[in-house]
């Protein structure tokens, strides 16, 4: 039955098949967003997490050698105390730049599903506005 045919009732009915339809759809793509950009952050952060490991490490031994460097000019005492407070201080930094990040950040969103939707809602309103009903 064409639309132009088709009583009051039966548009009505059409119509919130056609939404619940819509909803339902924008509502998996949103899901499989989130499902593929969850995957894709919990890879990510267990490379992350290894390579921070190894860092440490590294970090470890560049601080052994830069205490023993120093050792050769000053006391042993000074050097190692010299060797801290450097570490202490590019942590407070790291972390003050860190929690700025931190607090900058936007939670996650299914920016995919929320612009299919928010052109679906034009589109309707478009539709009403101009008086079509299919």
């Amino acid at each position: 039955m064409w639309p132009a045919e088709a009583s009051t009732g039966q548009l009505v009915t059409q119509m919130t098949e056609q939404v619940s339809t819509l909803v339902r759809d924008e509502l998996a793509l949103a899901r499989t967003e989130m499902v593929e950009k969850g995957k894709r952050a919990g890879k990510g952060a267990g490379l992350l997490g290894g390579a921070g490991v190894l860092a440490m490490y590294g970090v470890g031994a560049l601080l052994v050698t830069v205490g023993a460097l120093l050792a050769l000019v000053w006391p042993v005492w000074l050097a190692a105390l010299v060797v801290t407070v450097v570490v202490f201080a590019v942590a407070g930094v790291a972390a003050l730049i860190g929690k700025k990040q931190v607090q900058q950040a936007v939670p996650p969103a299914p920016t995919a599903a929320v612009d299919s939707s928010k052109r679906d809602v034009d589109a309707v309103k478009t539709a009403v506005r101009d008086g079509r009903h299919a």
